[in-house]
């Protein structure tokens, strides 16, 4: 309890990438660069969604809320990133460390299902097209958008309360962000009992929408496959391909990260791979919505009054 005590009073340092100070500035400069797009890109979407009316639709409004997501999980770490490759600070109280691990895990939670959630619409829109807009009425789709952020919170709590129960034997955190990987390397006595309640808890919000995923896309090849028209399969494909692809890219990484155990997990490694998915996936799923999408392609070019040139 007394180390506990200690590391609430002094904080944590935040290694980084302090091991290749050759690397710093490339990373700062990439960075930067990459947080600019992330912020750009899926505040357009955000924006496109509320001001198209093409773009009213249960899809665009879980797209919506998908960009909001990225924005915000990717706020809760980079600027401290930002600060750190700078070498201005590497510290971060115990508070504010706190604080990051569970919005940061929350966020991601929530995206999780929040994926699910957008299988099923997928899985609405291409197996039950007659029945979609009954299936899929705005009361519902609100309901499960509250429930995935609801979730999501929730299962945040629980993991963050156990890992902050746990007595650390150092304030050096070997990342650039305060994670529970690299958290749990800190832990002074044997995590076993613990590790296994969180990797229910972190099972749970990564498997269930991952079989709903599944579930939903099998299906959704059955139907697809059924259709004889070549336009139609290319239709049905590009509906959901988009998704598949951001699911592909989130899931891979988060299931690298969260459910292998903390002796096989390497943290150098994983300091990449988390910049992958805070850093390059959140900048990927506008671009992969808008470029493989034409009713994103048009909204936009009919708020920078592209369709009004062409017209003319």
């Amino acid at each position: 309890m007394e180390i506990f005590n200690i590391s609430f009073g002094e904080g944590f340092v935040l290694i980084g990438f302090s091991d290749w100070p050759q690397l710093e500035l490339f990373l700062f400069v990439f960075i930067l660069v990459f947080y600019s797009l992330t912020l750009l890109g899926n505040a357009a979407i955000i924006a496109l969604s509320r001001l198209d009316p093409r773009l009213h639709s249960p899809m665009y409004f879980f797209l919506s809320h998908l960009s909001f997501l990225d924005l915000c999980y990717t706020t809760s770490t980079v600027p401290q990133l930002l600060v750190n490759l700078s070498g201005w600070d590497r510290t971060i109280s115990y508070g504010g460390c706190v604080t990051q691990l569970y919005f940061f895990l929350a966020l991601v939670s929530t995206e999780c299902v929040l994926l699910g959630v957008m299988a099923f619409d997928r899985y609405a829109a291409v197996c039950r097209p007659l029945h979609y807009t009954a299936i899929m009425h705005p009361q519902l789709c609100h309901a499960l958008a509250i429930s995935s952020w609801v979730g999501g919170f929730i299962n945040s709590l629980i993991q963050t309360g156990l890992m902050m129960a746990m007595p650390l034997c150092s304030h050096h955190l070997n990342h650039f962000f305060c994670e529970m990987p690299a958290f749990l390397k800190l832990a002074c006595e044997d995590t076993g009992g613990t590790e296994a309640k969180m990797f229910v808890a972190r099972a749970i919000i990564l498997v269930f929408p991952a079989a709903l995923i599944l579930g939903s896309y099998a299906h959704i090849a059955q139907a697809v496959l059924k259709v004889k028209s070549t336009a139609g399969r290319r239709k049905a494909f590009g509906t959901c391909g988009s998704h598949l692809m951001v699911v592909s890219l989130f899931y891979g990484s988060g299931i690298y990260t969260y459910l292998q155990p903390t002796g096989s997990y390497s943290e150098n490694g994983g300091k990449f791979v988390a910049l992958f998915y805070t850093i390059l996936s959140p900048i990927l799923n506008p671009m992969i919505y808008s470029l493989r999408n034409k009713d994103v392609k048009g909204a936009l070019w009919k708020v920078l009054g592209r369709d009004r040139d062409l017209a003319s």
